[in-house]
């Protein structure tokens, strides 16, 4: 504990009294300087013991140094009797005591280097026995931190260790650990400081009120793999700020490993999942990754548009739901192998386009990633999940994008542009599979009327429409430029 006024007067040795400010006398002493200036402020830096024997010291200047002393913080003032003043002046007592700085009598025969060598070695007593108890504490964290449940086990010492309670926050601010548990309660409190610590970005820390409490937050690593939180009643001392920062780099070592091997994990599901399309029995050696397959039937999706499909895969093994979900990376997708109990979960990632396959078995993975991959180019247009047996509905046009549909409908039918009758009359017989009476009737024109229009309509393009192909392509790009079936 730092050496206070109190501690000072109450050593007999020294002989010193109080004789003013005694309200004040738990200051802790910082350092003891000794000054017969008229103003010795501008060479204190706060919390200091100021000696001096008053010899340029006059009844007019007390107020002065006294309110000198007090704008910079100084602990208090030691005035030697015996020498210049044979007790000390009356207007500086009573300054003293209007300004509650402590005032301290030291009697002729105690020298000022006593009162120097006391509280230079209580200082360095006092320091010592900081460094002491921060390498106790910082043993005590490693020792944490190297048992079977590290990071769990770290935050419940750092928490006994400052008396206080401890959060340990993932990158976007949710709770992990807390101790006690029921310190978890306090994180909606936090909020507004934690979105200002993830708006910093890197290293970062921050120290607040909340309530009567005082909080010490910093960001763990460079990349902030997470937040540490510190309260208590109380101010933290220097030593309880060694012990936070070294719990804090314990938690960041801690963290990296757990990301690494994380990251390893979803690198070996998605070589699994590569095993399992081509029909290898894997299912055995999943529980070693602590993944498992749902039951069949169970249903692929597909995730699209995630900038860091890596992060996304963590998010989701965070977040998924006690139901089974198998989750890997394939190319630029974030593939889901899941349970439809739990395929809302799935399907409701925000700002993603979401493909989702017919009931699949693990023996027919490869056609239920097809089918959720061109579901999820579907979804790219706009939807947020599309599945698979929505796609017969929505017909070929969907699976095509819009503008290139529109540039190849437009291309083929440049000939005819300006041909309404010729279009209309094309549309009609290519609606009725080239049969040219009932074409005719709906045109309301004569058979010969209208093979004499088809007969144009291959000379402008081209083309001969007694091919399928032909016929397939017209018809597509009829229905793209919106050409009325009402012919």
């Amino acid at each position: 504990m730092p050496l206070t006024l109190r501690d000072l007067v109450a050593g007999t040795a020294l002989g010193l009294t109080a004789r003013a400010g005694e309200q004040a006398l738990d200051r802790p002493i910082a350092w003891v300087h000794t000054s017969e200036l008229a103003d010795p402020a501008p060479f204190l830096e706060g919390g200091e013991l100021l000696l001096t024997t008053g010899l340029a010291l006059g009844a007019a200047d007390c107020a002065v140094l006294v309110e000198r002393l007090t704008s910079v913080g100084a602990a208090g003032l030691g005035f030697g009797v015996g020498l210049s003043h044979q007790e000390i002046p009356a207007e500086l007592v009573g300054a003293a005591e209007r300004a509650g700085l402590p005032l301290l009598e030291v009697p002729r025969p105690t020298p000022f280097i006593a009162i120097s060598k006391a509280v230079s070695h209580a200082v360095a007593a006092d320091e010592y026995a900081s460094l002491r108890r921060t390498s106790r504490a910082q043993h005590e964290l490693a020792q944490a931190a190297g048992t079977t449940n590290g990071i769990n086990a770290l935050v419940r010492k750092l928490a006994r260790l400052l008396d206080a309670w401890v959060l340990l926050l993932d990158p976007s601010g949710r709770l992990l650990h807390s101790a006690p548990v029921a310190a978890g309660s306090r994180l909606r409190q936090l909020t507004s400081e934690v979105d200002k610590m993830r708006a910093k970005r890197g290293l970062a820390a921050a120290g607040f009120p909340l309530g009567d409490q005082e909080v010490s937050m910093q960001a763990l690593g460079g990349r902030a793999r997470g937040f540490l939180v510190v309260g208590r009643d109380g101010p933290f001392a220097t030593t309880d700020h060694h012990v936070i920062n070294s719990a804090a780099s314990l938690l960041t070592l801690a963290l990296e490993q757990v990301e690494a091997l994380g990251s390893a994990r979803r690198r070996l599901r998605s070589g699994f999942l590569e095993l399992m399309l081509r029909g290898e029995p894997v299912r055995d050696v999943l529980g070693d990754l602590h993944a498992e397959l749902p039951p069949e039937p169970f249903r692929v999706v597909v995730l699209l548009g995630a900038r860091d499909r890596d992060e996304l895969v963590a998010r989701l093994a965070a977040d998924q739901p006690s139901a089974p979900v198998y989750l890997a990376e394939r190319g630029d997708a974030v593939v889901g192998l899941v349970a439809d109990d739990a395929l809302d979960w799935l399907t409701g990632q925000s700002g993603l386009a979401v493909g989702v396959s017919e009931p699949s078995t693990a023996a027919g993975l490869a056609e239920g990633l097809r089918q959720a991959e061109q579901a999820a180019q579907v979804a790219k247009r706009g939807d947020v999940a599309v599945r698979f047996s929505e796609l017969a509905g929505r017909g070929l046009l969907d699976l095509v994008p819009a503008g290139d549909a529109q540039a190849f409908a437009e291309a083929v039918l440049a000939p005819l542009r300006d041909q309404e009758v010729l279009l209309r009359s094309l549309q009609a017989w290519l609606a009725h599979h080239g049969q040219w009476d009932p074409a005719a009737s709906r045109l309301g024109v004569h058979r010969h009327t209208l093979r004499n229009r088809v007969h144009k309509v291959e000379e402008l393009l081209g083309r001969s429409l007694d091919q399928p192909g032909v016929r397939a392509e017209l018809w597509l790009a009829l229905q793209v430029l919106g050409a009325s079936t009402n012919c």
